[in-house]
């Protein structure tokens, strides 16, 4: 555990354990329907409140059994229910583990006594029934899911480094086979809609209506009224088998080997402890079942990864998403017309996601030519869309139509946005806004998409530099959920907030930042890929870095993604930065990767994917071969050097951008520790297990202090780009943690 909190106890978890957030209704039949609508949430959770109301809900049931003819469970919130009470998992530390396990395993036995209640238990999913949710839904004999848009059916715990703790495993096990409740369910943490999870028996029914879901509910009731469990069937046995039925013993051994293969050695206990409740689970009887899974996840509740990756993708994503960064007592306003500059892959991509939204699109090239090529993309993605059945023809018509392909400026009148996508050069984009500021509405938001190069400076191009901005998209443009918002020098609050609010419209995520070269996402991965190449410079092993990327969690092996981006990128970076140093009157000190670049690219002319040839060999139609065997000739370790560690080599990466990024917050580049953690996340790929590039520090063993003293280490080994900066080393002197008043870590 990250910070020192007070252990999590029975007495405060049992907090206001009287307030009732179950309501009970009984009608003239006999039928119970029991209402979860906790009045102190917008959405049920499973905290003390609904455990205690849990229980003498079922104590009741039980005292009535005799005059009841079925039960009903749905919600009077939005969603149907949303899981577990994430603040208390955050809090719980290793000491808390027994504390944890035997509530937990209370609520197990309360939901048992539910299903095995002897009369039909009905859930009648009215909104999404998420981790903890489907759990409960799990535990009825029958499951009828509301057919609207916001529905999602699933047990998503993995992705928050979890696992189901109230049944899922044990539930989803016996009800589809060990096979199809690994891989449609639990090990991916798919949030299925609707349809997807009838088809995959998830649900029983479907309802188009509120009142037709209750009705369907009713009526499963009255047609069998001695509703049990599969499972408490006699005579039931797993579908597909056990570990000791020959056919599936045969497959087993392949799970494992698939899931090494999948995380590539990152350390995500999650999955390896789903896998083992799963499949040990299915070996013994129900309870000891159930035993089996919560001691798994205990060990996964009270571990540090799921504390990272709680605090980065519940409550940090929550913080940008609602807003936190954006001006406040500006109206919101919602963008009609965008004009996006530039058609290539980048600016397509942005068309397409602008349309989607149900956005209009003007996207302009240089030519009609250009310009239909761009709407073409969209096309593309649409047809395959189609044909993977993910959306219709009428749908994919009626997106296309929202996109006009334009040659000339006088085609974006009335566009009340203006994203400029174009090549990444000062002087076009400068002159693109010049050609455009007339030609769209006079209070137009004005964006350049750009990864490096300073907004204030390109803003001089235009007369409205209070209405200027950047709007860094990721490519692929119209998939990467992550949009970078630039304030410059001049830009005004309305146009930041107007920035958000257009961000927020598409769906994306954002995240704000100061103008500077490089602003975060390009200055921060600039320094794991130097990293990579410089350990290539000091004779590591070419396969050994890649395989420390891996095993550190990056989804992108460092060296595949600088071929990927080619090796010329990084120069041209370094090339302005320096110049733009040197003219401030500052000094250069150049990173050590730069050196192996420099030989790449002038001395062997390996240039990247692109070429044909870079830190790979690659064949003609552009596949891997292969790591290029010459690097091991021309950047051999020196004779007498020590081999680095391998623990070294993936730290390395790790502690440069979590590093740099303390730089920027120091530098007021970056202003909140949650735009840091999620940009890291949903931009540059920093490993999702780490919970971000601060949160890494929150969570590395001994916090901000241990990790002070790691990147002390690591200076003294391996140069002054490791030294802490000054904001660490106050953090860690008082024994504070990076946090934006957040929750514990």
């Amino acid at each position: 555990m990250a910070e020192p909190t007070a252990a999590v106890t029975a007495a405060e978890h049992a907090a206001d354990p009287d307030r009732e957030v179950i309501r009970w209704d009984r009608d003239e039949q006999g039928v119970v329907t029991l209402t979860l609508d906790d009045p102190a949430q917008s959405a049920n959770t499973m905290n003390a409140a609904f455990a205690a109301s849990l229980a003498r809900a079922v104590d009741r049931l039980e005292a009535e059994r005799a005059d009841l003819r079925g039960v009903i469970v749905t919600s009077a919130k939005k969603t149907f229910f949303a899981g577990g009470d994430l603040r208390l998992l955050l809090r719980a530390r290793p000491e808390d583990a027994q504390g944890l396990h035997d509530r937990g395993m209370a609520l197990k036995r309360l939901l048992r006594r539910l299903e095995t209640l002897g009369r039909p238990v009905v859930a009648a999913l009215n909104g999404a029934a998420l981790g903890g949710g489907y759990e409960l839904a799990l535990a009825c004999h029958h499951r009828v899911a509301l057919d609207a848009p916001g529905t999602r059916i699933g047990l998503p715990e993995v992705t928050l480094g979890l696992m189901p703790g109230s049944g899922g495993v044990v539930r989803t096990v016996r009800m589809f086979g060990i096979t199809d409740a690994l891989l449609n369910i639990l090990l991916q943490g798919q949030r299925h809609r609707p349809a997807r999870a009838l088809e995959l028996g998830m649900v029983d029914e479907l309802a188009a209506t509120p009142e037709e879901l209750t009705a369907r509910a009713r009526a499963f009731i009255e047609a069998h009224p001695e509703a049990r469990q599969p499972w408490d069937t006699p005579g039931h046995r797993i579908p597909g088998g056990t570990p000791a039925t020959p056919a599936l013993a045969a497959r087993l051994p392949s799970f494992p080997a698939t899931l090494r293969k999948q995380l590539a050695g990152a350390p995500y206990p999650a999955p390896r402890n789903i896998l083992a409740a799963a499949v040990e689970g299915a070996q013994v009887d129900f309870d000891n079942a159930q035993l089996v899974e919560a001691r798994y996840f205990t060990e996964l509740a009270t571990g540090q990864t799921a504390k990272n990756m709680i605090q980065a993708f519940f409550f940090d994503l929550q913080t940008v998403n609602s807003g936190a960064g954006r001006p406040r007592d500006i109206p919101r306003r919602t963008a009609r017309r965008v004009a996006v500059l530039g058609a290539g892959m980048m600016g397509a991509g942005i068309a397409h996601a602008c349309a989607r939204a149900g956005l209009e699109v003007v996207l302009k090239d240089v030519s009609a030519e250009a310009a239909e090529r761009g709407r073409a993309y969209s096309a593309r993605l649409l047809d395959r869309a189609v044909a993977e059945g993910r959306s219709t023809a009428a749908e994919r018509a009626e997106l296309l139509a929202r996109i006009t392909p334009a040659a000339g400026p006088e085609d974006l009148a009335g566009c009340d946005v203006v994203i400029e996508a174009v090549f990444e050069d000062a002087d076009l984009k400068r002159r693109v806004f010049r050609e455009t500021e007339d030609a769209v509405a006079p209070d137009a938001l004005l964006c350049t998409n750009t990864s490096t190069l300073p907004v204030s400076g390109l803003a001089e191009a235009t007369r409205r530099q209070a209405d200027f901005l950047g709007l860094h998209f990721f490519s692929p443009a119209e998939r990467m959920p992550l949009v970078e918002i630039i304030r410059g020098e001049k830009t005004g609050d309305e146009a930041l907030a107007r920035a958000f609010d257009l961000v927020r419209q598409l769906g994306k995520t954002p995240v704000l930042v100061r103008d500077s070269r490089g602003f975060f996402t390009s200055r921060v991965i600039g320094t794991f890929l130097h990293e990579g190449v410089a350990l290539v410079g000091e004779g590591a092993d070419p396969a050994s870095v890649e395989q420390a990327a891996a095993q550190a969690g990056y989804p992108a092996r460092v060296l595949s993604l600088l071929d990927e981006l080619t090796l010329t990128l990084p120069r041209r970076i370094r090339d302005e930065a320096r110049a733009a140093a040197e003219a401030a009157g500052g000094v250069w000190r150049p990173h050590p990767g730069e050196a192996v670049i420099d030989r790449m690219v002038e001395e062997f002319g390996r240039t990247g994917r692109a070429a044909g040839a870079g830190f790979y060999d690659y064949t003609e139609d552009g596949r891997r071969a292969g790591l290029w065997p010459g690097l091991r000739e021309h950047f051999a370790r020196p004779a007498g050097a020590a081999e680095i560690p391998f623990g070294d080599m993936r730290e390395r990466m790790l502690f440069a951008e979590s590093l740099e990024t303390v730089k920027l917050l120091q530098e007021g580049v970056l202003g909140s520790v949650a735009d840091a953690n999620i940009g890291s996340l949903l931009g540059i790929g920093f490993p999702g297990w780490t919970g971000g590039v601060l949160q890494y520090i929150n969570g590395y063993p001994g916090g901000p202090a241990g990790f002070l003293a790691r990147a002390e280490e690591l200076r003294e080994r391996y140069g002054e780009r490791f030294a802490p900066p000054a904001l660490l080393a106050a953090k860690a002197a008082a024994g504070e943690f990076f946090t934006d008043d957040a929750p514990a870590r």
